[in-house]
Order: structure tokens, then sequence, then C-alpha cells
């Protein structure tokens, strides 16, 4: 990996923390992008106390801005000549009160799933530089959950609840990794995956009973580290380059819902992506077969 440019979002905490602190382990250069810069240094302390090396940056990014997100992208682009891999692993859960990011959209789909479709769009050109290139977005078992609904993504219809609205941006995490398997060239890969029910802060600020069950269950919760080996494995392994457009928990591929398995719902997501967000992404034209 001392070659490879990597990636990854919400690194300062939690899973994103292992995979940038694993990934630098192994002598890949880590662009951190965290949106709290205290965090973010002490993480980067304690990642550069175990690299071996000094090849590690911070980015400062709040991914429930747009604004920010297109400066945090042009920052990458005008500093790294191309991005071999990178693993969208931010995301929130929400109280049961709908609230929304700056630019108006419902919050958890605007961070879970707007902000890494935007930030994946930024970074393609850097991305399809490499001789192999990898974007791997982290989703979760929740979306067997979800309520998904593509007429109501933002739950302007329906009475708002966090827990929903998260499960259905994990389920809108897999239908964007498939979409884009379709539409990458062939030396670029897509994939995502489940951490595993992890015991780290994640849901931490949540007072919903949600919030309240994480607490409790958080003793029977496996490890950090644990729950980052499905995202390490698809950044380091031979199958986290050759297969796409996969959903994988203990790494292995595994088979998400219906919902997240219809290419009707992935196609027109996108579109609706592309919409709110006024971009044009991998238009069928450009994919290679």
């Amino acid at each position: 990996m001392k070659d490879k440019i990597c990636v990854v979002t919400g690194a300062n905490s939690g899973i994103g923390k292992v995979t940038a602190r694993e990934l630098a382990k192994r002598g890949a250069q880590v662009v951190m992008l965290c949106r709290n810069e205290e965090k973010a240094e002490r993480a980067k302390e304690d990642i550069l106390r175990v690299c071996g090396h000094s090849r590690v940056d911070i980015v400062l990014v709040d991914l429930a801005s747009t604004q920010q997100i297109h400066s945090a992208a042009e920052r990458i682009n005008e500093n790294y000549p191309k991005v071999d891999m990178l693993v969208n692993n931010a995301g929130l859960i929400t109280n049961n009160t709908r609230s929304t990011t700056d630019d108006g959209f419902e919050m958890t789909f605007g961070v879970n799933h707007l902000a890494p479709f935007l930030l994946t769009q930024l970074l393609l050109n850097k991305v399809l530089a490499t001789d192999r290139g990898n974007i791997i977005n982290v989703s979760s078992e929740a979306h067997r959950f979800a309520s998904f609904d593509l007429t109501d993504l933002q739950y302007e219809k329906r009475k708002y609840n966090g827990l929903k609205a998260y499960c259905s941006s994990k389920l809108c995490n897999i239908l964007f990794t498939r979409e884009l398997s379709q539409r990458l060239p062939s030396h670029v890969v897509s994939n995502a995956l489940h951490p595993g029910a992890v015991a780290s802060n994640f849901g931490g600020g949540v007072s919903s009973f949600f919030g309240i069950a994480m607490q409790l269950a958080r003793p029977f919760m496996i490890s950090e580290e644990k729950g980052a080996e499905t995202s390490i494995y698809l950044a380091t392994s031979e199958e986290g380059f050759t297969a796409t457009g996969r959903y994988f928990s203990e790494k292995k591929a595994v088979s998400p819902n219906k919902e997240a398995s219809s290419s009707y719902n992935a196609k027109r997501l996108w579109e609706i992506s592309e919409a709110l967000l006024n971009i044009q992404f991998l238009t069928q034209q450009m994919a290679t077969p």
C-alpha cells in the first residue's frame, strides 16, 4: 500500500479511525476527512505513533454542507495526483425530530447518501487516474428494515422517524454502490459493506429509544477493530479489487434485500440525487463495458 493514496471520511473516530490507521500502517498515504479539527488532530497523532511514516493528512469538512464538500474536494484535487481509494465511511443517526442540512436536505439522507454521492463525483477524475481504483461505501444491515419510498426519500410526507430515516439511507448506500459499479470503467470497483454492530460512539448523542438501546447493547457489541475488518478487507484483498457492485458482511459477499437489489431503484435514486445536487455524474455514455 506504500504508493497508495487513500481518502477516508469520518476518520477521527470509530471504524473510520481504525480503517485509516490500518491503511497507514500498511504504508498508504491517508487523507482523513473529518468535521472536528481537535478530534482529527488527536486521531492523527494516534495514527502517526503506529504507522511508521508521516504521510497522514487532515482535510476538514462538514458533510452537511455541499459548499464544504466542494471545498474539501478542491483541496484534494489540487494537492494529490490521484486517489487510489475512497472510503465513504462517515454517517449519522438523528433523533425523531426532522432537521436539515445547510442546503435544506433532510439531515440523514443528506449526510449519509447525498454527501458520499457528491464527494465521489467530485473526486472521480482522481480515482480514474489510478491503475486500480477502489470506492468503498459503508452501509448497514439496517437497510433491511427500511421503509423505502423513492417519492419521499427525505420524509417530507411521512411522519419523521430518525431510525427509519437511517435505515433508508443505508439502503441508498447499497443502491448507489450498485449503480456506480455499472457506470464505472473496468479498472475501478465499488462495493458496499456492513461493519457489524460496533461498540463505538455512534448513536451516543441520540436521546430516542434507539440511542438508549444502543447504550444498553454496547457491552454485547463487537470492537471497533472487528467492525473495521470488512472495510480493511475490501481495501487490501484481491477480492476487494475484483468484485464490484457487491454487498459484504464479515468479509463475504451477501445478498441485500429486494429493494437494495433493484436496478430500477438504483437508477432512479441516481437520477434523483443528480437533480437534487444539480450535477451530472457518470452518464451512461461515459461508462465503459
